[in-house]
């Protein structure tokens, strides 16, 4: 199955983010099926107010993705920073948030029911 960016359905439009999220795109054995999720999101993003009232206030979802271009900088429920460059494999477990360092896109593969609730929960932040 391919996709074409433009074809994938934007589930969340915000200054300074764009969120696409394709369900069904395909099943990982013990997770369910993934989505893939293609991000725009301009330097300064900060993902922590939006996963405020979400276990631990972090993203309960893992990730693996790849970043096209530009910069981030993933915090863990201990605390700890990595930061991903462009041009990175990545994988980010549950229980994370993100901080946007330079103009980024990104591209995630994530288990559809866990990122969906999680979207979700950010799309209602956005309506307060």
């Amino acid at each position: 199955m391919k996709i074409a960016k433009e074809n994938i359905v934007v589930k969340m439009a915000i200054p300074g983010a764009v969120i696409r999220q394709q369900i069904n795109f395909g099943d990982a054995t013990g997770l369910g099926k993934i989505s893939a999720e293609y991000f725009s999101l301009s330097a300064g993003v900060d993902t922590t107010p939006l996963f405020i009232g979400l276990e631990g206030n972090l993203c309960q979802c893992p990730h693996w993705g790849y970043l096209l271009s530009g910069q981030l900088t993933t915090t863990d429920a201990k605390g700890i920073h990595e930061t991903v460059n462009a041009n990175d494999l990545f994988y980010w477990p549950s229980g994370h948030n993100v901080l946007v360092n330079a103009d980024a896109e990104i591209i995630m593969f994530s288990p559809q029911n866990q990122h969906s609730h999680v979207i979700n929960h950010m799309i209602e932040k956005t309506k307060a």
